[in-house]
């Protein structure tokens, strides 16, 4: 999947990065716990999130995410939107929950990040 597709899927809008909506998207991870998000994503991840402070870009950045998307019509301030262009990172908001957006995405055939299927 393409963060293209995985836009229409939870219906978000892109707040920056635009010229990026190509990039793959192998899996997805929701999570407010940043720590969680380094011991369990991969790269090429769609991390879904209620946070919007710059931890959010910066550990997005370290695991090579894809993207990040805003659940709940959060949006980040100018502060978080500046990183995510100078670190190449595409921002996009969706006024879905997280559990809505996840499980839309799985049900699209896009897998979670971070543990087995059963």
């Amino acid at each position: 999947m393409n963060l293209r597709e995985a836009k229409e899927i939870v219906k978000a809008e892109i707040l920056w990065g635009d010229e990026l909506l190509e990039r793959e998207i192998r899996t997805a991870c929701g999570a407010d716990l940043l720590s969680d998000v380094l011991a369990f994503t991969k790269d090429k991840t769609l991390l879904l999130t209620g946070l919007t402070n710059v931890q959010v870009v910066k550990t997005a950045e370290i695991s090579d995410m894809a993207a990040i998307v805003f659940v709940r019509g959060k949006y980040p301030a100018t502060e978080l939107v500046e990183l995510a262009k100078e670190r190449q990172v595409p921002l996009l908001v969706t006024s879905l929950s997280m559990f809505e957006s996840c499980g839309r995405l799985h049900a699209a055939g896009l897998r979670g990040s971070g543990g087995e299927e059963l």
